[in-house]
C-alpha cells in the first residue's frame, strides 16, 4: 500500500506553513517560484529524515534534500513548470515512501506539498496444524481484517503454511483471522483468533484443527458387537448331525469368557476324524460283538456234547 502526494494550494493546508523565503520573494519578480514539502505519517506524526529529489520534465537533476526536524523541506528559486518529485527514503524504519508525484511550480508562489508516508506493512506467516499431532494441513482458508474490514485472505499450501503483507495502519494494529475453509476431513475452526501486528515486523498466525466427526466410524456392512475380538476369527464347522460348532483361529482362548471357552470345547468334541466310524455305528458295534460271542460259546457246547456222545457208543458190551 502507498500513500499519496498531495498538492493543495496555500489556502486549503491544515496546518502552519513555513514563510516564503526572500530569495523566493526576490526572484517572483522573475516569475521564479517554490514547493515546500512537510511529511507525516498516517496518524500524524512528523517524519524527520526523510529524502527528496527533484527532478525537471526531461528527467535531470535539478535539487534535493532531507526534512527537518518538524518534516519540513523547501525547494526554492525554481523556474514555472512541471517537476517530477521522488521520495528515496522515508527516513524512519517503519514507513514507506510514496510513489512519485508530479510537482507544478507556478510564478511568483511557494507551493506547499503534504505527503504522507504510509506504515510498511508487517510480514505475516500463517500456519494450520493438527491439534494433537502438530501435521501440517494444506487447505486452510483464512480472512484477516480489523474492525469490520478484511484486508487479507490467505490459503495454506502443500506444506501447511501461507504468507503474504498485511496493511498496517498504526504502530501496533490488532487484527482478527476468522477460518472460513478448513483442511480436508477436518473441522472448521470457527472462533475468530486476535492478534497485533507491527508495521516491518514478522508476525506468525497458527491455527489448530480437530479431526471432523463423522458419527460411526464402521462402514455400512459391519454391525457394532459386544463379542470379544477373538469371536470374529472363528469359523463354523459342519457336525455330523449338521450343526455349526466353533473353531477357533489359534489353539488359545481366553479364560475370561466361560461362553466362548464352551463353544470351543464342543466344538472341538463333536467334530468327527476321517476314517472313523459315526456315533451310531459304534453303538451297533457293541451289540454285534456280544451276538458273536454268544454263537461262539454254543457251539463250543453242542461240539463238546457230540464228543461225549460218540464216546459212550464206542464203549464195550457189558461195561457199567
Amino acid at each position: 500500500m502507498t500513500g499519496a502526494v498531495a498538492l493543495a494550494p496555500a489556502a486549503s493546508a491544515q496546518t502552519p506553513e513555513p514563510a516564503p523565503s526572500a530569495s523566493v520573494d526576490a526572484l517572483s519578480a522573475a516569475g521564479n517560484g517554490g514547493v515546500t514539502i512537510l511529511t507525516k505519517d498516517p496518524v500524524g506524526d512528523v517524519l524527520a529524515g526523510a529524502a527528496f529529489i527533484l527532478l525537471d520534465s526531461s528527467g535531470r537533476h535539478i535539487a534535493s534534500g532531507t526534512t527537518n526536524a518538524e518534516g519540513r523541506l523547501a525547494f526554492q528559486d525554481l523556474a514555472p513548470g512541471v517537476y517530477r518529485l521522488k521520495e528515496v527514503s522515508s527516513g524512519s524504519p517503519l514507513h514507506e515512501v510514496v510513489d512519485d508525484q508530479d510537482v507544478i511550480v507556478t510564478p511568483g508562489a511557494d507551493t506547499p506539498l503534504a505527503i504522507t508516508d504510509p506504515f510498511k506493512p508487517a510480514h505475516i506467516t500463517f500456519k494450520a496444524r493438527d491439534s494433537k499431532t502438530g501435521k501440517v494441513l494444506p487447505g486452510s482458508t483464512v480472512n484477516i481484517g480489523t474492525g469490520d474490514r478484511t484486508l487479507l485472505t490467505l490459503t495454506t499450501g502443500p506444506k501447511g503454511t501461507a504468507s503474504g503483507k498485511l496493511p498496517i495502519s498504526s504502530r501496533t494494529t490488532q487484527f482478527w483471522a476468522k477460518e472460513t475453509k478448513a483442511p480436508s476431513g477436518y473441522a472448521l475452526n470457527k472462533p475468530a483468533k486476535t492478534f497485533t501486528a507491527r508495521p516491518g515486523a514478522p508476525v506468525t498466525v497458527i491455527v489448530t484443527h480437530s479431526k471432523a466427526t463423522t458419527g460411526s466410524s464402521l462402514a455400512p456392512s459391519e454391525k457394532a458387537t459386544d463379542q470379544p475380538t477373538s469371536t470374529a476369527t472363528t469359523q463354523g464347522d459342519k457336525t455330523a448331525g449338521g450343526g455349526t460348532s466353533a473353531r477357533p483361529a489359534h489353539s488359545a482362548v481366553s479364560d475370561t469368557d466361560s461362553s466362548l471357552a464352551a463353544d470351543v470345547s464342543d466344538g472341538i468334541t463333536s467334530a468327527t476324524q476321517a476314517g472313523s466310524l459315526a456315533h451310531t455305528g459304534a453303538d451297533a458295534s457293541r451289540w454285534l460283538v456280544g451276538g458273536a460271542g454268544f454263537l461262539v460259546a454254543s457251539g463250543i457246547g453242542i461240539l463238546v456234547a457230540a464228543r461225549a456222545r460218540r464216546t459212550d457208543e464206542n464203549a464195550p458190551a457189558g461195561e457199567d
